[in-house]
């Protein structure tokens, strides 16, 4: 099997390093990358032994079969449709754009290109979430009435400031963290929303200019009603960058899921800890990441198209923006949004 080529286009979102740690051990692909912070990306490529790229147009000129999206949420449009026009399909980063009109653009860009777009949303791929999908779609709980979803994570403001900087990311953790429940719920319900109603505050971070915390009501057109914590609420140490759960009621039962919750704790004090004490989650499980990655190449290899898609992501940032406008009206919002 001959190597497939993939391009990764900026490490602004700090999963890009996790994406090129995992391809950088695959004998199936060869991995170039590039960044407009070249001290940044010359670093991570010199990391993981790969190629690094002065500018986006030379990677893209050495004709990648596929493009990994990771720079700023702002940017996420003028990437795709760069690496559609060059041929190559893309991945980008959550959420899929920072505005409706983008992301239909995106979309667009890419079926004109005649080349697919996938939204990152690993979190289709973890064994927990894909366990209670299994027991929904089977219908063993019979009509879900509700569902309690969460994404409670690290304030990454700190460390890429342009997370916070509401033009470069469309807004704060309500942006941040809903999509991925969002497109879980979408998933697993099979059903659209039909309105969202939120409420947001800056209780633990009030000097920045997005919302740090925040709660969607969304009705489905199935008549569930779901709710999502999207709080940047875990402290600096938290060993993971979110909490992903799902707690769901149905006729015939309720079932529960932590995404996160396949990993133990380890505990040290001796030589080579970055700290006077050390707690560590180390995953047993599924990697999500690797799922999702997995799934990408093998649309590319296979020519089909890849779940979840560029429509997956616009309908879970769609929430998004419905929150953002609930939260301006104090009213709830009808879904789908007008562009």
């Amino acid at each position: 099997m001959s190597k497939l080529k993939l391009g990764i286009l900026s490490f602004a979102h700090l999963h890009g390093a996790g994406y090129l740690s995992l391809l950088a051990g695959r004998s199936d692909v060869e991995v170039r990358v590039s960044d407009v912070d070249p001290s940044r990306g010359q670093k991570i490529a010199s990391t993981f032994g790969v190629e690094f790229v002065p500018t986006y147009d030379e990677l893209l000129a050495w004709e990648p079969a596929g493009a990994i999206v990771c720079s700023e949420n702002s940017v996420h449009r003028s990437l795709t449709e760069k690496a559609a026009a060059a041929g190559a399909h893309v991945l980008c980063e959550k959420p899929l754009a920072t505005s409706l009109a983008d992301g239909q653009a995106m979309i667009k860009a890419c079926e004109a290109a005649g080349v697919n777009l996938m939204t990152a949303f690993p979190m289709r791929f973890s064994a927990p979430v894909c366990g209670v999908e299994s027991v929904v779609r089977d219908g063993r709980l019979g009509k879900i009435y509700g569902v309690a979803g969460t994404n409670p994570g690290q304030m990454p403001g700190k460390a890429h400031p342009w997370f916070v900087d509401p033009e470069l990311a469309g807004g704060g953790s309500m942006m941040d963290h809903t999509v991925h429940v969002a497109d879980l719920l979408r998933w697993i319900l099979g059903s659209e929303a039909t309105s969202v109603y939120a409420q947001t505050n800056k209780l633990m971070y009030p000097d920045l200019p997005v919302e740090t915390a925040g709660t969607l009501a969304v009705t489905f057109e199935n008549g569930t009603v779901a709710t999502i914590d999207c709080s940047w609420s875990r402290p600096e140490s938290y060993p993971t960058w979110g909490g992903v759960t799902l707690e769901l009621v149905g006729e015939n039962g309720i079932a529960s899921m932590d995404a996160f919750r396949q990993t133990y704790a380890s505990f040290s004090d001796g030589p080579g800890r970055q700290g006077p004490h050390e707690v560590r989650w180390n995953g047993w499980g599924s990697n999500a990441d690797a799922g999702m990655l997995d799934e990408f190449i093998s649309s590319i290899r296979e020519g089909r198209a890849p779940a979840p898609s560029g429509w997956d992501g616009y309908r879970a940032t769609e929430i998004a923006m419905g929150g953002y406008k609930s939260v301006e009206s104090g009213q709830p919002i009808a879904l789908p949004l007008a562009v």
